[in-house]
Protein backbone atom coordinates (compact mmCIF):
# COMPACT_ATOMS: atom_id res chain seq x y z
CA UNK A 1 0.00 0.00 0.00
CA UNK A 2 1.13 3.67 -0.76
CA UNK A 3 -0.11 6.87 0.33
CA UNK A 4 -0.55 9.65 -2.49
CA UNK A 5 -1.65 12.98 -2.34
CA UNK A 6 -4.41 14.48 -4.28
CA UNK A 7 -5.51 18.16 -3.31
CA UNK A 8 -4.48 17.36 -0.02
CA UNK A 9 -6.54 14.44 0.50
CA UNK A 10 -4.35 11.02 1.54
CA UNK A 11 -5.58 7.83 -0.44
CA UNK A 12 -4.70 4.69 0.11
CA UNK A 13 -4.29 2.61 -2.88
CA UNK A 14 -3.27 -1.17 -3.85
CA UNK A 15 -0.84 -2.05 -6.74
CA UNK A 16 -0.33 -4.59 -8.74
CA UNK A 17 -3.68 -6.11 -7.76
CA UNK A 18 -3.80 -9.90 -9.16
CA UNK A 19 -6.00 -11.04 -11.75
CA UNK A 20 -9.83 -11.66 -10.39
CA UNK A 21 -9.29 -9.53 -7.32
CA UNK A 22 -12.59 -8.46 -5.89
CA UNK A 23 -13.65 -5.09 -6.80
CA UNK A 24 -15.51 -4.13 -3.52
CA UNK A 25 -14.02 -5.30 -0.09
CA UNK A 26 -14.93 -5.02 3.50
CA UNK A 27 -12.04 -6.09 6.41
CA UNK A 28 -13.43 -5.94 9.56
CA UNK A 29 -16.45 -3.48 9.25
CA UNK A 30 -18.15 -2.15 12.20
CA UNK A 31 -21.20 0.24 12.72
CA UNK A 32 -23.43 1.00 15.01
CA UNK A 33 -26.09 3.37 15.88
CA UNK A 34 -26.53 4.33 19.31
CA UNK A 35 -26.69 0.65 21.45
CA UNK A 36 -27.70 -1.51 18.27
CA UNK A 37 -24.56 -2.76 16.25
CA UNK A 38 -26.06 -3.18 12.30
CA UNK A 39 -22.22 -4.58 11.53
CA UNK A 40 -19.98 -6.29 13.94
CA UNK A 41 -16.58 -6.59 12.32
CA UNK A 42 -17.98 -8.51 9.20
CA UNK A 43 -15.81 -9.27 6.22
CA UNK A 44 -17.16 -9.45 2.84
CA UNK A 45 -15.91 -9.87 -0.93
CA UNK A 46 -17.84 -8.69 -4.10
CA UNK A 47 -15.96 -10.17 -6.95
CA UNK A 48 -15.98 -8.66 -10.74
CA UNK A 49 -18.63 -9.01 -12.51
CA UNK A 50 -20.99 -11.22 -10.36
CA UNK A 51 -24.64 -10.17 -9.18
CA UNK A 52 -23.98 -10.57 -5.52
CA UNK A 53 -27.70 -10.61 -3.39
CA UNK A 54 -28.08 -9.58 0.16
CA UNK A 55 -30.40 -11.40 2.23
CA UNK A 56 -31.29 -10.59 5.64
CA UNK A 57 -34.37 -9.86 7.59
CA UNK A 58 -35.67 -6.51 8.34
CA UNK A 59 -33.56 -3.86 10.16
CA UNK A 60 -30.49 -6.07 9.62
CA UNK A 61 -28.22 -3.97 7.91
CA UNK A 62 -28.73 -4.76 4.41
CA UNK A 63 -29.45 -1.09 3.09
CA UNK A 64 -26.46 0.39 5.27
CA UNK A 65 -23.71 -2.02 3.91
CA UNK A 66 -25.24 -1.42 0.50
CA UNK A 67 -24.29 2.59 1.20
CA UNK A 68 -20.86 1.73 2.82
CA UNK A 69 -19.92 0.66 -1.08
CA UNK A 70 -20.02 3.88 -2.21
CA UNK A 71 -19.32 6.05 0.90
CA UNK A 72 -22.98 7.29 1.72
CA UNK A 73 -21.88 5.44 5.11
CA UNK A 74 -18.44 5.49 6.81
CA UNK A 75 -17.76 2.45 9.37
CA UNK A 76 -17.26 3.51 12.84
CA UNK A 77 -14.04 0.87 12.35
CA UNK A 78 -12.30 -1.38 9.92
CA UNK A 79 -11.97 -1.17 5.80
CA UNK A 80 -14.06 -0.25 2.54
CA UNK A 81 -12.03 -1.06 -0.44
CA UNK A 82 -13.14 -0.13 -3.96
CA UNK A 83 -10.91 -1.15 -6.92
CA UNK A 84 -8.25 -0.99 -4.72
CA UNK A 85 -8.72 2.11 -2.83
CA UNK A 86 -9.68 2.53 0.83
CA UNK A 87 -12.74 4.84 0.80
CA UNK A 88 -13.64 4.71 4.85
CA UNK A 89 -12.08 7.86 5.64
CA UNK A 90 -11.91 10.03 2.28
CA UNK A 91 -13.51 13.25 3.05
CA UNK A 92 -17.19 14.21 0.99
CA UNK A 93 -15.04 15.50 -1.94
CA UNK A 94 -12.68 12.83 -2.61
CA UNK A 95 -15.75 10.51 -2.90
CA UNK A 96 -17.09 12.09 -6.29
CA UNK A 97 -14.84 9.82 -8.26
CA UNK A 98 -15.90 6.63 -6.57
CA UNK A 99 -19.97 7.68 -6.78
CA UNK A 100 -18.98 8.01 -10.18
CA UNK A 101 -17.65 4.69 -10.23
CA UNK A 102 -20.07 2.98 -8.04
CA UNK A 103 -23.61 3.89 -9.19
CA UNK A 104 -26.95 3.50 -6.95
CA UNK A 105 -29.93 3.12 -8.06
CA UNK A 106 -31.92 3.55 -4.73
CA UNK A 107 -35.30 2.43 -3.61
CA UNK A 108 -37.51 5.04 -4.72
CA UNK A 109 -35.94 5.97 -7.95
CA UNK A 110 -34.78 9.37 -6.37
CA UNK A 111 -35.89 11.52 -9.93
CA UNK A 112 -35.86 14.54 -9.80
CA UNK A 113 -39.68 15.66 -9.67
CA UNK A 114 -39.22 18.75 -11.27
CA UNK A 115 -36.85 17.37 -14.35
CA UNK A 116 -38.00 15.93 -17.29
CA UNK A 117 -36.79 12.46 -17.94
CA UNK A 118 -34.18 14.06 -20.31
CA UNK A 119 -33.13 16.50 -17.83
CA UNK A 120 -32.87 13.90 -14.82
CA UNK A 121 -30.69 10.95 -17.03
CA UNK A 122 -28.58 14.78 -18.68
CA UNK A 123 -28.07 16.03 -15.20
CA UNK A 124 -24.92 13.73 -14.30
CA UNK A 125 -23.74 13.65 -17.68
CA UNK A 126 -23.66 17.68 -17.90
CA UNK A 127 -22.55 18.14 -14.00
CA UNK A 128 -19.55 15.67 -14.37
CA UNK A 129 -18.23 15.73 -18.35
CA UNK A 130 -17.58 18.17 -20.79
CA UNK A 131 -19.27 16.91 -23.43
CA UNK A 132 -21.23 18.98 -26.08
CA UNK A 133 -25.30 18.65 -25.96
CA UNK A 134 -25.58 16.73 -29.01
CA UNK A 135 -23.22 14.23 -27.27
CA UNK A 136 -25.49 14.27 -24.32
CA UNK A 137 -28.66 14.03 -26.12
CA UNK A 138 -26.95 11.00 -27.85
CA UNK A 139 -26.54 9.20 -24.74
CA UNK A 140 -29.70 9.67 -23.21
CA UNK A 141 -31.21 8.02 -25.79
CA UNK A 142 -28.77 5.06 -25.81
CA UNK A 143 -29.41 4.64 -21.99
CA UNK A 144 -33.10 4.61 -21.93
CA UNK A 145 -32.67 1.79 -25.28
CA UNK A 146 -30.28 -0.35 -22.52
CA UNK A 147 -33.83 0.00 -20.30
CA UNK A 148 -36.48 -0.74 -22.93
CA UNK A 149 -37.74 3.07 -23.27
CA UNK A 150 -37.66 5.18 -26.59
CA UNK A 151 -37.41 8.50 -26.68
CA UNK A 152 -40.82 9.52 -26.67
CA UNK A 153 -40.39 9.42 -22.41
CA UNK A 154 -37.98 11.89 -22.51
CA UNK A 155 -40.45 14.87 -22.53
CA UNK A 156 -42.44 13.32 -19.58
CA UNK A 157 -42.31 14.35 -15.90
CA UNK A 158 -41.57 11.62 -12.89
CA UNK A 159 -45.49 12.10 -12.18
CA UNK A 160 -46.47 10.83 -15.41
CA UNK A 161 -44.35 7.70 -15.43
CA UNK A 162 -45.61 3.65 -13.89
CA UNK A 163 -43.28 2.90 -10.95
CA UNK A 164 -41.57 0.29 -13.19
CA UNK A 165 -41.08 3.25 -15.72
CA UNK A 166 -39.55 5.22 -12.99
CA UNK A 167 -37.07 2.40 -11.76
CA UNK A 168 -36.28 2.07 -15.12
CA UNK A 169 -35.52 5.69 -15.83
CA UNK A 170 -33.46 5.72 -12.71
CA UNK A 171 -31.50 2.45 -13.83
CA UNK A 172 -30.90 4.74 -17.28
CA UNK A 173 -29.47 7.64 -15.32
CA UNK A 174 -27.40 5.35 -13.50
CA UNK A 175 -25.97 3.60 -16.27
CA UNK A 176 -25.61 7.16 -17.63
CA UNK A 177 -21.68 7.98 -16.43
CA UNK A 178 -20.43 4.18 -17.06
CA UNK A 179 -20.06 3.14 -13.72
CA UNK A 180 -18.17 -0.17 -12.93
CA UNK A 181 -20.37 -1.29 -10.22
CA UNK A 182 -24.18 -0.90 -9.45
CA UNK A 183 -25.58 -0.74 -6.26
CA UNK A 184 -29.30 -1.63 -6.17
CA UNK A 185 -31.65 -1.33 -3.09
CA UNK A 186 -34.18 -3.00 -3.21
CA UNK A 187 -35.55 -2.16 -6.64
CA UNK A 188 -38.25 -4.53 -7.20
CA UNK A 189 -40.16 -3.19 -4.24
CA UNK A 190 -43.47 -1.93 -4.95
CA UNK A 191 -44.13 -3.13 -8.26
CA UNK A 192 -46.27 -6.04 -9.64
CA UNK A 193 -44.53 -9.64 -10.60
CA UNK A 194 -44.74 -8.73 -14.16
CA UNK A 195 -42.59 -5.23 -13.63
CA UNK A 196 -40.16 -7.12 -11.19
CA UNK A 197 -38.93 -9.80 -13.48
CA UNK A 198 -38.68 -6.80 -16.00
CA UNK A 199 -36.51 -4.99 -13.82
CA UNK A 200 -34.91 -8.40 -12.95
CA UNK A 201 -33.99 -9.48 -16.51
CA UNK A 202 -32.88 -5.64 -17.12
CA UNK A 203 -30.23 -6.32 -13.73
CA UNK A 204 -28.78 -9.36 -15.40
CA UNK A 205 -29.06 -7.72 -18.44
CA UNK A 206 -26.89 -4.66 -18.18
CA UNK A 207 -24.43 -6.76 -16.12
CA UNK A 208 -23.50 -9.16 -18.90
CA UNK A 209 -23.98 -5.99 -21.60
CA UNK A 210 -22.11 -3.26 -19.71
CA UNK A 211 -19.40 -5.43 -18.10
CA UNK A 212 -20.41 -4.10 -14.68
CA UNK A 213 -20.64 -5.94 -10.92
CA UNK A 214 -23.48 -5.65 -9.67
CA UNK A 215 -25.02 -5.58 -5.57
CA UNK A 216 -28.59 -6.26 -5.08
CA UNK A 217 -30.48 -5.48 -1.68
CA UNK A 218 -33.57 -7.17 -1.68
CA UNK A 219 -36.44 -9.36 0.49
CA UNK A 220 -38.10 -10.17 -3.05
CA UNK A 221 -36.63 -14.26 -2.99
CA UNK A 222 -38.20 -14.64 -6.73
CA UNK A 223 -35.82 -11.86 -7.99
CA UNK A 224 -32.73 -12.89 -5.90
CA UNK A 225 -32.77 -16.31 -6.55
CA UNK A 226 -33.50 -15.25 -10.37
CA UNK A 227 -30.51 -12.68 -10.37
CA UNK A 228 -28.19 -13.96 -7.81
CA UNK A 229 -24.45 -15.27 -9.14
CA UNK A 230 -23.99 -15.51 -5.68
CA UNK A 231 -25.96 -15.04 -1.80
CA UNK A 232 -24.72 -13.31 0.81
CA UNK A 233 -27.31 -13.68 4.33
CA UNK A 234 -27.38 -10.95 7.31
CA UNK A 235 -27.70 -12.28 10.69
CA UNK A 236 -27.28 -10.45 13.88
CA UNK A 237 -24.57 -7.97 12.19
CA UNK A 238 -22.77 -10.99 10.75
CA UNK A 239 -22.57 -12.45 7.09
CA UNK A 240 -22.95 -16.08 8.08
CA UNK A 241 -23.36 -17.53 4.70
CA UNK A 242 -22.01 -16.45 1.07
CA UNK A 243 -22.12 -18.88 -1.87
CA UNK A 244 -24.07 -19.58 -4.92
CA UNK A 245 -28.10 -20.04 -4.98
CA UNK A 246 -27.72 -23.78 -4.72
CA UNK A 247 -25.52 -23.74 -1.97
CA UNK A 248 -27.76 -21.18 -0.34
CA UNK A 249 -30.80 -24.19 -0.87
CA UNK A 250 -28.61 -26.85 0.97
CA UNK A 251 -27.04 -24.57 3.50
CA UNK A 252 -27.43 -25.85 7.51
CA UNK A 253 -28.11 -22.30 8.46
CA UNK A 254 -31.50 -22.78 9.70
CA UNK A 255 -32.36 -19.04 9.34
CA UNK A 256 -31.29 -18.92 5.90
CA UNK A 257 -33.33 -21.80 4.93
CA UNK A 258 -36.49 -20.32 6.60
CA UNK A 259 -36.16 -17.91 4.44
CA UNK A 260 -36.01 -19.00 1.22
CA UNK A 261 -38.90 -21.31 1.84
CA UNK A 262 -41.09 -18.63 3.52
CA UNK A 263 -39.87 -16.31 0.07
CA UNK A 264 -40.96 -19.08 -1.72
CA UNK A 265 -44.62 -20.09 -0.69
CA UNK A 266 -44.93 -16.43 -1.18
CA UNK A 267 -44.28 -16.69 -5.08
Amino acid sequence: MKPLSETGVMRVLRTGLPAGAPIIEFRGVSKAYGQKTVLDAVDLDVKRGEVLVILGGSGTGKSVSLRHMNGLEQPDSGEVWVDGEEIARLPEEALVPVRKKVGMLFQSGALFDSMTVFENIAFALREHTSWPEERISDRVAEVLGFVNLGRDVERLLPASLSGGMKKRVSLARTVALRPEVLLYDEPTTGLDPVTSMTINRLIKDLNGRLGTTSVVVTHDIVSALFVADRLTFLKNARFVFTGTPDEARASDVPELREFLSAGAALA
